[in-house]
């Protein structure tokens, strides 16, 4: 009944810090794999990670368009994420009538 196997998924997050944008991304993994398989997860341990795209996001903002100019960033990130997945698949298993 439990299956062992090896999934690569892309995630991508943004954020207005760089953690922020990683935890973003990293939130996106469980409903990413449960996705992709359909079948009941016991475990998903990460194997690797990938950053694919990384950028940070500039714009100075200004009130009244001259004064006080302030910078915001933001960043983005795109992850390739190899993980080990202990899975139940449903259709495997016996149910009876009852």
């Amino acid at each position: 009944m439990k299956e062992q196997s090896v999934l690569t998924i892309q995630v991508s997050g943004k954020g207005e810090t760089k953690a922020a944008a990683f935890a973003a991304a990293l939130s996106q993994v469980q409903p990413a794999v449960m996705k992709a398989t359909g079948c009941v997860l016991l475990r998903i341990e990460p194997q690797e990670v990938k950053i694919i795209q990384a950028e940070e996001k500039r714009v100075t903002e200004k009130f009244l368009f001259f004064f006080l100019p302030r910078e915001k960033k933001s960043y983005s990130v795109v992850l390739d994420i190899t993980v080990g997945i202990i899975m139940i698949d449903t259709e495997k298993v016996p149910f009876t009538l009852g």
